[in-house]
């Protein structure tokens, strides 16, 4: 699976931005997909999830970010969005998108999110 991911930028403290990832591959790997996420840098070489959808649109979120941010799929364009509203300083990483595929976790090169205050 090779991912896609677009829509940072730099954005004023309040404002919103919405990222978009597409993967590609082969049918079958696609429609192997369970779960599609977002995640950024934490400490150390670890990634932590911001948000996570699996393909029944069961949705987690870290509590950071809860009722600000809002994760979406069209699996018709093999799409995951990630809208973010009222986006504070803290919230400035790069962001990474994610496709589990049975127990593997692939992963684009991530984008940028800028926020100041």
């Amino acid at each position: 699976v090779q991912l896609q991911a677009s829509g940072g930028g730099l954005v004023q403290a309040g404002g919103s931005l919405r990222l978009s990832c597409v993967a590609s591959g082969t049918t079958s790997v696609l429609n192997s997909i369970n779960t599609l996420g977002w995640y950024v840098q934490g400490p150390g070489d670890q990634r932590e999830p911001v948000a996570t959808i699996t393909r029944g649109d069961s949705t987690n979120y870290a509590a950071s970010v809860a009722g600000r941010f809002t994760i979406s799929q069209d699996r018709l364009r093999n799409t995951v969005y990630l809208q973010m509203n009222n986006l504070k300083p803290e919230d400035s990483a790069t962001y990474y998108c994610s496709a589990r595929v049975i127990r593997k976790d692939y992963w684009g090169r991530g984008t940028l999110v800028t926020v100041s205050s």
